[in-house]
């Protein structure tokens, strides 16, 4: 990318103003975008696609008087408009690896991360796609985090209340055995391993070191290359989706021998030593994706539109069968393409 000297100065941001908003968030951004009328209107409409095409379930939000909000399980990333720059201001930005130096501005800041993008500018689209898939995961962990927390919380306060309970009902018991002979009042009051009681159901925790299901039933895996992550993310698969990454799996393999794999932002990732990536997979709450990320070079392309011009899915519900032939042979075609490099 090639970066701007500093961000946009004092001048305040260029957003639309008075009156009440119109239509679905991404109505408002299709606005916005047409409302600029320069180079600030392409720019914006080509990072927003890098964004799309990075995470294709990232929602869309308008705040702030007008500015174009992503987000997923959070805030990932704003676009503001100035008169001299598109500035992209990462919620977490502090936070994230940037190995490719595309952050410029904000740099003194202990959150929040922004690259500020001037008339001319070249956005490295692979290295902003990385940066943009590893603020997604960071909000994963997070939410993966506080919703641990809240079932700890939950389970506390159950054991408590189930405790509570019991010693109530010991104490009821006590009493009622006060009233009749001292004899009825032992054999009543005698310790839960000799008295007869109801079984309790022990409170089921998650097997040690089992990965976490982030958004969607996506298991959370470290990042690695090579056959043993995608593996590991395979078996965290939940319910039927884990014999569909198999089948997929295999499917590549036998497609592409020698293939090379890795999980990357809590991805299964397949491309060519030296060439790039050519597919990815990700679970979602109703079907597992596989995304082919020069899909729309295939013929025929995957059914799945993108906002990306060149990226088409495939979606495989439960109990929807897998065109073997037709997917092997989407395979060998998407191999033989310039990859991604992420």
């Amino acid at each position: 990318m090639k970066k701007a000297s500093e961000a946009a100065g004092s001048g305040a941001g260029d957003h639309s103003g008075g009156g009440a908003a119109v239509g679905t968030p991404s109505q408002q951004i299709d606005a916005r975008i047409a409302s600029l009328g320069d180079w600030r209107g392409a720019m914006l409409a080509r990072v927003r696609a890098l964004v799309h095409e990075a995470d294709p379930d990232v929602v869309e939000e308008v705040k702030w008087r007008g500015v174009p909000v992503w987000s997923h399980a959070g805030i990932l990333c704003t676009g503001e408009t100035y008169k001299a720059v598109v500035k992209l201001t990462f919620a977490k930005g502090a936070a994230l690896d940037d190995p490719a130096g595309l952050f410029n501005a904000s740099l003194e800041g202990g959150t929040r991360r922004a690259i500020d993008l001037r008339e001319g500018a070249t956005i490295d689209a692979a290295a902003f796609k990385a940066l943009l898939r590893a603020a997604v995961a960071l909000n994963g962990e997070a939410a993966a985090a506080r919703t641990a927390a809240r079932r700890s919380r939950s389970s506390g306060g159950s054991d408590a209340a189930a405790a509570a309970k019991r010693q109530q009902t010991t104490g009821r018991r006590a009493k009622k055995a006060s009233s009749g002979n001292a004899a009825t009042a032992k054999a009543d009051i005698r310790s839960p391993v000799t008295r007869k009681s109801p079984s309790i159901a022990p409170v089921v925790k998650s097997a040690p070191g089992e990965p976490v299901l982030l958004a969607g039933g996506n298991p959370q895996i470290a990042k690695g290359y090579g056959d043993a992550p995608v593996q590991a993310y395979i078996a965290a698969m939940p319910d039927w989706k884990r014999a569909i990454g198999r089948q997929l799996d295999a499917l590549i393999v036998r497609a592409v021998p020698g293939v090379a794999k890795a999980v990357k932002w809590n991805s299964p990732l397949y491309g060519i030593e030296g060439q790039g990536w050519f597919l990815g997979i990700h679970c979602y709450t109703h079907y597992v994706k596989v995304a082919f990320f020069r899909g729309a070079r295939l013929r025929p392309p995957p059914p799945g539109s993108s906002k990306s011009a060149d990226t088409r899915y495939l979606d495989i519900r439960e109990d929807e069968p897998i065109d073997e032939a037709r997917f092997i042979e989407w395979v060998r075609q998407a191999s033989r393409l310039p990859g991604e490099h992420m």
